[in-house]
């Protein structure tokens, strides 16, 4: 009997920084080479009415869209866009850390020979270390986002976690790692949520586990000084697999603008490469 035909699936995510702004600074360019089959997108800052163009602008006609809105107008906004059919859609909107913040969207892609992969794209808060008010809501949408994912993995399927997560994992995940430590974003209960994915519920950090040494390129840069320039940036974006899922993946880059009046966003894409 012949084997099941496997297919290869190219995964993005890219925290576009306002994707009208992205749009015309050539985000497109971009996406004509990334060789993206699902672009989850982070901090889109439009309006529905609005989105469906721009992504066509920015992908080209026929892709599929999940969009989950922020009723903050001007602010976050996560979507899934995608080649392939999405048959199933949610913005977590019975969940009150997700609900109308613009930072929770799921979408089951239909894969050739019809499995599905559900994929999220996810935009974390910001969170501040001096304002324990704002750090308890950084934390507990970490939670929240915990109780979901494995809840949707529970039934066998691959999932995967992508977006602007904006924690750096480990010291090797950003350059100023002494001068920030105990900050947002390099704070010892953010990262214990991530150890918690990774060695308690056996979560991939998918980036991490191809790379060759401790250190994985990095994600974002501030558009201050020459943080760029220097590389002094931060690890923030993530694909986050179920095992299974993460054993299938064959490649992954983060695709770095190669000259600072070349970015379109301060972030960088991270891409990933499955054989499934």
């Amino acid at each position: 009997m012949a084997g099941r035909r496997r297919t290869t699936l190219t995964v993005a995510t890219a925290n576009v920084n306002g994707l009208r702004a992205a749009a015309r600074k050539d985000a497109a360019g971009w996406a004509a080479g990334s060789g993206a089959d699902v672009v989850t997108l982070q901090e889109v800052r439009a309006p529905d009415d609005l989105v469906e163009d721009l992504v066509a602008q920015v992908f080209g006609p026929g892709w599929h869209l999940a969009h989950a809105e922020s009723t903050t107008k001007g602010r976050a906004g996560v979507a899934v866009v995608s080649r392939l059919p999405l048959v199933r859609t949610d913005s977590g909107d019975g969940e009150p850390c997700f609900a109308g913040t613009g930072r929770w969207q799921e979408a089951d892609v239909e894969l050739p020979g019809g499995d599905t992969l559900t994929v999220v794209s996810a935009y974390a808060h910001t969170g501040d270390a001096d304002d324990p008010a704002r750090m308890a809501e950084k934390l507990a949408w970490f939670d929240a986002a915990t109780d979901r994912i494995e809840e949707l993995r529970s039934d066998g399927r691959h999932v995967l976690l992508t977006g602007d997560l904006n924690v750096a994992h480990r010291d090797s995940d950003l350059r100023n790692w002494k001068g920030n430590r105990g900050r947002a974003g390099c704070h010892p209960d953010e990262r214990a949520r991530f150890d918690r994915w990774t060695d308690e519920l056996g979560w991939v950090d998918v980036a991490r586990s191809l790379a060759t040494g401790e250190h994985v390129p990095y994600t974002w840069w501030s558009y201050r000084g020459k943080a760029f320039d220097t590389d002094a940036g931060w690890r923030i974006d993530y694909q986050f697999a179920t095992p299974e899922l993460a054993a299938a993946a064959t490649a992954a880059r983060v695709d770095r603008a190669a000259t600072y009046d070349q970015r379109w966003s301060d972030h960088a894409p991270v891409v990933v490469t499955y054989r499934l």
